[in-house]
């Protein structure tokens, strides 16, 4: 990890990392609370300048906003809840082999092993360039045509020197 660049909170008063990104502005930390402060003071610095002091005040603003309300009914008002716009809900399946991981759990290396499941589409969404289900799936049914090909043109699925060699 990198070093220096610690600057110290306008909220909290406690030493913080900037994003790197951010270094020369940032000046609040990622607390919830200083979020909230920091918010704050820019509103405040906003509303502060001559020009934004009535910026939504006055009759022109009332008539706008009064027009867009008219042309949007019903914007604002609370809406049904989505279940999950990019992709369907996976559904639980329960696991036989509840014993067999407890005989594990207590091996940090067999976290690995646990994890396998979840690197493997992990990969396959980063060689996809997409999290999205279908072209994962897609990226996988590819990939396993692929090995087919590969096991099917070499005996007993090596090399045709007798090893697993690329």
């Amino acid at each position: 990890m990198a070093t220096g660049y610690r600057f110290k909170c306008l909220n909290c008063h406690k030493l913080f990392r900037p994003d790197p990104r951010n270094r020369r502005h940032q000046k609040y930390c990622s607390q919830p609370e200083c979020r909230a402060a920091s918010k704050a003071a820019s509103q405040q610095r906003w509303l502060a300048k001559p020009e934004n002091v009535s910026y939504f005040k006055g009759p022109v603003h009332v008539n706008r906003v009064q027009q867009w309300r008219a042309a949007h009914p019903g914007h604002g008002q609370s809406r049904p809840s989505k279940s999950s716009a990019l992709q369907d809900l996976s559904i639980t399946q329960p696991t036989d082999n509840n014993n067999e991981i407890a005989k594990f759990a207590n091996h940090p290396l067999q976290e690995i092993i646990n994890a396998q499941p979840a690197v493997l589409i992990g990969l396959i969404a980063h060689f996809a360039a997409s999290p999205l289900q279908d072209d994962i799936a897609f990226s996988a049914r590819q990939l396993i045509q692929l090995g087919r090909d590969i096991l099917a043109s070499h005996p007993a699925g090596g090399s045709p020197h007798g090893g697993f060699c690329p």
